[in-house]
């Protein structure tokens, strides 16, 4: 999947995806989560908090 087609998804740019790929801008909350549910894993796992998905 392109940055281009998942900011899509996530309703951004995407050079905003990129910048929060890229850690330059902070994910809103309402971002991560659409981003957990969309991978079906825990927002903890994206955030690098544990290893569990």
């Amino acid at each position: 999947m392109t940055q281009k087609q998942l900011a899509e998804i996530l309703h951004c740019s995407q050079q905003v995806y990129s910048n929060y790929e890229l850690g330059q801008r902070d994910i809103p909350t309402a971002v991560l989560i659409a981003l957990a549910k969309y991978y079906n894993v825990t927002t903890d796992y994206i955030l690098g908090l544990c290893d569990k998905k």
